[in-house]
């Protein structure tokens, strides 16, 4: 009897966590929709590879100009996303800060929640930081810190839907880079401000 009880229970918690992650990436996919980000995400990442794999200078310099201009597309993109995304219910946009999804944490556990609308207007910021430095950098460091940036982006969004394991091994299984490379690659502002917000 017990064995039965606690399989109810455990079916529950799995159909109950289930119905909130989808929810939460019907909410996040209503709001990227509206944008190209993952496309320009993409076509960015492996530009930087095309890029750092000229041997022309004269062509690599080319690819270099497009890319900004593609750098401009999403920065400006994300900006809009993470301002509209701004008018999300403060209730649906906690992201639990347990390792592990559990239904309701953000309910349950309010202390252990960071909110994403924070975090995706910090992602922006750095983005923006990140493609206009203050001091120009060699483009291989900066489009090195650009793609870490971009990284711990999608991470976040992975982590709004699902929980900070699952986002940290789809991380690792995409780009083959573990969650502390990334956040050791970020720009020293977005590490700092990300570690305030989120606690890690």
């Amino acid at each position: 009897m017990e064995i039965l009880i606690l399989f109810a229970f455990a079916v529950g918690v799995f159909v109950l966590k289930n119905r909130e992650q989808h929810q939460r990436i019907a909410l996040l996919g209503s709001v990227l929709s509206r944008f190209e980000i993952e496309k320009l995400m993409e076509s960015l990442m492996d530009g930087y590879l095309r890029a750092l794999g000229e041997e022309r200078t004269e062509r690599q310099a080319q690819v270099w100009g497009y890319l900004q201009a593609q750098e401009d597309k999403l920065s400006g993109q994300f900006r809009q996303f993470a301002d509209t995304f701004a008018d999300v219910w403060a209730d649906n946009a906690l992201i639990s800060k347990l390792p592990i999804a559990i239904p309701w944490a953000h309910k349950l556990f309010p202390v252990q929640t960071f909110d994403a609308r924070q975090a995706f207007l910090l992602h922006a910021q750095a983005l923006d930081s990140a493609m206009h430095p203050a001091q120009p950098l060699d483009p291989k460091d900066r489009a090195f810190t650009i793609t870490a940036e971009l990284m711990l982006m999608q991470h976040t969004c992975h982590w709004f839907c699902r929980s900070h394991a699952v986002a940290s091994a789809r991380l690792l299984a995409q780009h083959k880079t573990a969650y502390p490379q990334v956040l050791a690659a970020v720009l020293p502002a977005t590490r700092a401000a990300y570690r305030s917000l989120t606690g890690r």
